[in-house]
């Protein structure tokens, strides 16, 4: 659940995380920002994802931080806890998060059965749509034309006042 995730195995691991974190921000040229995919119904996603989203605005608080989050459905899942996972994560994105593109879980199984007809999809099947949303959104950011932007521009452009930054991606 959300506790053990933020604040006791979570807690154990976030030293390594962050030098990982800390070795590439080390070798780019001009580090933007983070992205952040994580799920919000489990234990790891919600809360060691929160949690390593507030270290790393502690580390680095002038640069972006944009979170690909994946909020749960009563109709996909049966845990139990899976809404109290998501309200405690919630809490903690509006507080360290710049930018926070929603993806329901549920929509994104109703695209598997009603769009690409799957009968039975799988996580692969969800990564897949996902990953094919983060590159839309991320697009402006890759590659040069009218369009061309930044996280810190993407942000500006888009939200009004600051804790207003939760973003629902259409497909």
């Amino acid at each position: 659940n959300w506790a053990k995730g933020h604040y006791t195995e979570g807690a154990e691991l976030i030293d390594s995380a962050l030098d990982v974190v800390r070795k590439e921000a080390e070798n780019s040229d001009c580090l933007q920002g983070f992205q952040v995919c994580h799920s919000l119904g489990g234990g790891t996603g919600s809360g060691m994802g929160t949690l390593l989203i507030s270290k790393i605005r502690e580390e680095y608080p002038d640069r972006m931080m944009m979170t690909f989050s994946v909020f749960p459905s009563p109709k996909v899942s049966d845990t139990v806890v899976e809404p109290y996972n998501a309200t405690l994560s919630v809490h903690q994105l509006v507080e360290n998060a710049d930018e926070c593109m929603v993806l329901d879980n549920e929509a994104l199984y109703d695209i598997c059965f009603r769009t690409l007809k799957l009968a039975n999809p799988t996580f692969g099947d969800l990564n897949h749509l996902i990953s094919a949303t983060m590159s839309g959104v991320t697009c402006c950011l890759r590659f040069p034309g009218q369009l061309n932007s930044d996280l810190r521009k993407l942000a500006v452009n888009l939200i009004p006042f600051p804790r207003l930054h939760f973003f629902m991606v259409g497909f």
